[in-house]
Formats: structure tokens, C-alpha cells, sequence
């Protein structure tokens, strides 16, 4: 049974580039997510794995593309494979069926390893890189998102009784940020 060929693209938002993933290669259908590796919310990803159907193939650039980490790159293509879906990744050659090799397995494991492994070292990298700047004086972190009058607006306002979730809207933050400034008391 000759199933669709459907493309997977994830894009992180440094990466904004989404048509370079799967150029040149023959797909019906693409769901493309943009969201970090380490993201668990993926509704493109989501929405494909609820698309697809036994005799699909679901193409995607490579391993790091469709997943965080180890755990999650084989726990995906085996749920995949178990219905029927093969699934290929482009970058690596490795085409996965259901029925694959002890070599196969060995492969996607090692791959994938791999994969995880460098995201591990471009994550110390960067930190490293934060600590240089920070030392020189060049680096100082995100902008506060509310000025010190409007913490102390807040902050009474909260004395006050008002409801957090609806004063984060307000003020255009999150209630995990208001949460942080609500600490500094």
C-alpha cells in the first residue's frame, strides 16, 4: 500500500528559514512547527502524528528536527512505525520501516546520541559565552519588562486583592514573570 509522502519542518527562532529543510525533495503535505528542541509544545508535530496513516511516509531534514532528545527520537519513530508509518530522515540517509535491523536501531540510537550530544555542548558553549560577556560588561541580560513605579503599582494592587492572572494581561507579562517581581518584596 503506496501511502502520502508528509513533511515535517521545525524551525527554532533562530532559524527562520523553514523552505531549506526539505528543498528538493517530493512531499503532498508539510506541517512545520516553529518552536525550540527543548520545546515540549509542538502542535505541528501533533497534528501530523494525528494526520498520518498506515502505508505514509513522513520525511524530515534530520533527527534533531523531529526531536528533543534520545528518549523522544525513539519513542516518535517507534510510535510511527508501530502504525504502519515509515519515516526517513533526510540529512542521515536512514530510512526506518517497523521491521529494521538490529543495525538499523543501532543507528537511529547512535544518531540520535549524537544529536543530543551537540545540542548539550552548543548549550555550554553559550553559557560559557554569557559568562565572558558578563565579565567584560557586555552582556547584561534581558530587559526588565516593567519599570520600577509600575513593580510598586503592581505589587499594591496585588495587596489589594486584584486578581494576578488578569493584572499579567494587563500589564502584558506572564504570571510566571509577575510572579518573579511579586519575590522581590
Amino acid at each position: 500500500m503506496q501511502g502520502h509522502r508528509i513533511g515535517y519542518i521545525r524551525v527554532s527562532s533562530f532559524e527562520q528559514n523553514p523552505q531549506r529543510q526539505l528543498e528538493q525533495v517530493k512531499v503532498s503535505k508539510v506541517f512545520t512547527d516553529k518552536a525550540s528542541g527543548k520545546d515540549t509544545e509542538r502542535p505541528a508535530l501533533e497534528q501530523l502524528l494525528a494526520f498520518v496513516r498506515e502505508g505514509d511516509t513522513v520525511v524530515v531534514h534530520s533527527m534533531d528536527r523531529l526531536a528533543r532528545n534520545l528518549d523522544d527520537l525513539r519513542r516518535l519513530v517507534q510510535q510511527l512505525t508501530q502504525r504502519g508509518v515509515r519515516i526517513e530522515f533526510v540529512k542521515e540517509g536512514l530510512t526506518f520501516t517497523g521491521e529494521d535491523s538490529p543495525m538499523a536501531n543501532l543507528l537511529l540510537s547512535v544518531m540520535g546520541a549524537f544529536a543530543e550530544f551537540e545540542r548539550a555542548l552548543i548549550k555550554e558553549r553559550q553559557r560559557e559565552g554569557i559568562v565572558l560577556a558578563k565579565q567584560r560588561g557586555a552582556y547584561r541580560g534581558r530587559k526588565k519588562a516593567l519599570s520600577n513605579e509600575q513593580v510598586v503599582t503592581l505589587q499594591n494592587r496585588v495587596n489589594a486583592g486584584e486578581q494576578k492572572a488578569k493584572l499579567a494581561r494587563e500589564y502584558g507579562i506572564s504570571r510566571e514573570t509577575l510572579y518573579q517581581y511579586l519575590k522581590t518584596t
